[in-house]
């Protein structure tokens, strides 16, 4: 039989797996920008953000990226956007259709394919499997976020008693869509309100989704859908171009914000 790979023994696969991962823990321990949740928001505003030379880390609870972005509504895979949110799918490449004067189609797997290699390309890092537990709290402003593996919350509670560990960061930006983890934890403790997302108007939801993406407290971002749940905006249900620009703007929220820091990042100029 002729002989095709090299030879590469398992323990070399296996050192270079562990190698790499700590090399990642190690090196965004300590980030400029922590953002949970690797969603169509979180990954728009992790690519904007480690273009410009941010440290940028994003953890995801589930073992893929991309949310709900994969598929449309109804578990059918086409998704859509209505413009100007398109001007982002012609930045990543993503081909699409024009539908009508201002929507805009295309499958999700393109989409999120392509935002997903952007990030990467960029130099975001990923954890995932990577549950939120907690928030770094230092003097009233966030300061990181304090993880666990996603399988220990599967764990009977009487059997395991795994602690978590904290990773630091200047900011937090809470891409975690309806679920707004880090926004819930601090209301949870009086620190802000919470409203929880209204029914479905399009129009008025995407529109205040962005007008409404900012520092919901000292170091704390809200993009995309956590946006909606903190809020209290209607849905705005398979149509992701709020997404998109949402993300957009927490990390042009985020620039601002390093910017104003003692020691900021070196920000490259666009």
């Amino acid at each position: 039989m002729a002989k095709i790979f090299a030879d590469v023994s398992e323990k070399e696969i296996t050192r270079t797996i562990a190698d790499m991962f700590n090399e990642t823990i190690r090196e965004y321990v300590d980030s400029d920008v922590i953002i949970i949740g690797g969603g169509p928001a979180g990954l728009t505003a992790g690519r904007d953000l480690a273009r410009a030379g941010v440290r940028t880390l994003i953890i995801e609870q589930n073992n893929y990226i991309g949310g709900g972005y994969w598929v449309g509504g109804y578990m059918m895979n086409p998704v859509t956007v209505r413009a100007p949110a398109q001007k982002v799918w012609d930045e990543l490449g993503v081909q699409y259709r024009k539908i009508s004067d201002g929507l805009y189609a295309t499958w999700g797997p393109n989409a999120c394919s392509k935002s997903i290699s952007a990030a990467c390309d960029a130099g975001v890092r990923f954890l995932q499997l990577t549950k939120f537990d907690d928030l770094v709290l230092k003097n009233k402003r966030v300061g990181g976020v304090v993880v666990n593996w996603m399988p220990v919350s599967a764990l009977p509670r009487n059997i395991t008693c795994v602690d978590p560990v904290a990773l630091e960061s200047k900011l937090v930006i809470d891409a975690s869509g309806h679920d707004s983890v880090a926004v819930r934890r601090l209301m949870d403790r009086g620190y802000v309100k919470w409203k929880g997302m209204d029914p479905m108007w399009v129009e008025g939801s995407e529109d205040s989704v962005v007008n409404f993406t900012g520092e919901v407290f000292p170091g704390l971002i809200a993009a995309g859908m956590s946006v909606t749940e903190t809020h209290g905006l209607p849905r705005m249900g398979p149509t992701f171009g709020a997404m998109l620009l949402s993300g957009k703007k927490a990390a042009e929220v985020a620039l601002g914000k390093l910017k104003e820091m003692p020691n900021p990042p070196k920000i490259k100029a666009k």
